[in-house]
């Protein structure tokens, strides 16, 4: 159980570091609380004996561990209003008219990125939910090709694609202008089963090799259903926090950020604004992903913002709170 002081300390620990993002040591608190030296440290030895700080070095002060972040937003944070200036700045995305609902989504988690140097994340709805557009074939090796899937909504998929060497390509190009011609504005999750009775009875009629060539576009198709439409905003803006400054955690972080399984998990189901910190995220342990579920009309998905752990909390939390309350304004409108 913490003391009332103890709390404070800890409060002003955490907000010292997410602003600096150097290690606490007393000297900088004694005036804050007027109190000796040896009092403060004594207080944050016991909060480092309670998991809440921890020491990066032996010499240094106290940083906030896990938990240390976890007690301070569940307790200590203090609630405010979006600034002004955030405020106004979002408020103009969602008073143009001329915006669709996922634009001004786009444009308000662009502006976030900038103004925080955090990245943003918008998991919409699934593929199932397009429209094929057009599928493109891009040659790359004797026997290889990849067929890039776009959607409706913008979302493009590649897929590598082996075709057996003694097959022509214009054979391949005249495939991908049936499909073209037969599925564009079918919606992805119908796909295959369009293949199956609609173009495989067909497709002989146009190209040799049919039988090879079908089976190889079901398959990526086939495999395109289903996946999240991704996008993100400020992917690189988190390599410009301290704590993602050395070769091996730039290379982690991208790789985290290229993962599609690691990703699908930044999915929220909860309609609250949520917050993960390092291991809870199930994305990256040095992380915090701030993110929420959003749901307007016939669009849902998931809006988020991923910095280090030394997040500023309030800021994210208000501005996220207010783009979530804008959606649901706009959606009803839909």
């Amino acid at each position: 159980m913490l003391g009332s002081r103890q709390k404070d300390l800890l409060k002003a620990i955490v907000e010292e570091y997410i602003k600096t993002a150097r290690p606490v040591g007393s000297k900088n608190l004694c005036k804050k609380f007027k109190v000796s030296s040896a009092t403060i440290r004594n207080d944050m030895s016991l909060l480092e004996e309670a998991g809440y700080l921890e020491k990066q070095h032996i010499s240094s002060g106290r940083v906030p561990s896990n938990l240390g972040y976890r007690y301070y937003v569940d307790n200590l944070m203090e609630p405010k209003k979006i600034s002004g200036e955030d405020m106004l700045k979002l408020q103009t995305i969602f008073s143009n008219n001329e915006l669709d609902l996922n634009d001004a989504i786009l444009k308000c988690l662009e502006i976030i990125s900038d103004i925080t140097n955090y990245t943003s994340v918008i998991l919409g709805s699934t593929s199932s939910e397009s429209l094929l557009e057009k599928v493109e074939i891009v040659p790359l090796t004797e026997g290889n090709v990849v067929a890039i899937v776009v959607t409706d909504k913008g979302h493009v998929e590649n897929k590598n694609i082996n075709i057996p060497k003694n097959i022509d390509m214009k054979e391949v190009q005249k495939t991908a202008e049936l499909l073209n011609k037969m599925l564009r504005k079918t919606p992805i999750n119908e796909v295959p089963s369009k293949l199956e009775f609609e173009i495989k009875p067909i497709i002989g009629n146009y190209v040799r090799n049919y039988e090879v060539l079908y089976n190889a576009f079901y398959e990526a198709l086939s495999s395109f259903q289903g996946e999240k439409d991704v996008h993100f905003e400020g992917k690189t803006n988190i390599l410009k926090q301290p704590e993602f400054n050395t070769v091996d955690s730039v290379k982690n972080i991208i790789s985290k950020f290229e993962s599609k399984e690691l990703v699908s998990k930044i999915e929220e189901t909860n309609d609250e604004v949520k917050v993960y910190i390092g291991v809870e995220s199930e994305f990256d342990d040095n992380v915090t992903v701030i993110k929420t579920k959003y749901n307007a009309g016939d669009k849902e998905g998931t809006i988020a913002i991923i910095g280090p752990k030394r997040m500023d909390y309030e800021r994210v939390l208000n501005m996220l709170e207010y783009i979530k309350s804008e959606i649901d304004k706009k959606g009803g409108k839909i």
